[in-house]
């Protein structure tokens, strides 16, 4: 067993950044000449192929480092409810809920944006960004929140 944990060892980790490259290159295409970067929403072919190929890869990440979730119950609409609260978020496991709720829009500092390969990804899901150095930032992050929860299914939900 400590031989195949060997060899199984550096093939997750083959598939696992495989996977984020394929995540980046769907993003990347995704968001290719949206011209308005979080001020309109993504819609159409754009939005669907966020929805689906990140949602599937993001599973499918997961399954790869061997964690398999079962959803009981039914996920509440976006019309139901645009806004949906994951609490407490200190880790990557943020990303199961992201994946399971269609990708939907998340909270994040504005410094994970920035970030090589991880900040095409999260830029491709239409972040509303928090700016710690910002001392209006928190006012702009709630009337964005507002905004997007209001617009009647125009925005994704807002994780």
């Amino acid at each position: 067993t400590v031989l195949q944990g060997i060899i199984l060892l550096p093939l997750r980790a083959i598939c696992i950044a495989f996977i984020l490259l394929l995540a980046w290159l769907f993003a990347s295409i995704a968001t290719f000449r949206h011209n308005e970067k979080g001020s309109v929403p993504l819609k159409g072919w754009r939005r669907r192929m966020i929805q689906t190929t990140l949602s599937c890869l993001t599973r499918t990440l997961f399954f790869v480092m061997g964690f398999q979730v079962k959803v009981k119950g039914k996920i509440a609409s976006l019309l139901e409810a645009p806004i949906f609260v994951a609490a407490p978020h200190s880790s990557f496991f943020d990303a199961i809920i992201s994946a399971l709720t269609g990708m939907p829009s998340i909270v994040t500092r504005a410094e994970n944006l920035s970030t090589p390969v991880f900040g095409t990804i999260l830029n491709s899901l239409q972040p509303v960004s928090v700016s710690r150095q910002d001392p209006d930032s928190r006012k702009n992050t709630v009337t964005e929140i507002t905004k997007r929860a209001l617009s009647r299914g125009q925005w994704p939900q807002v994780l």
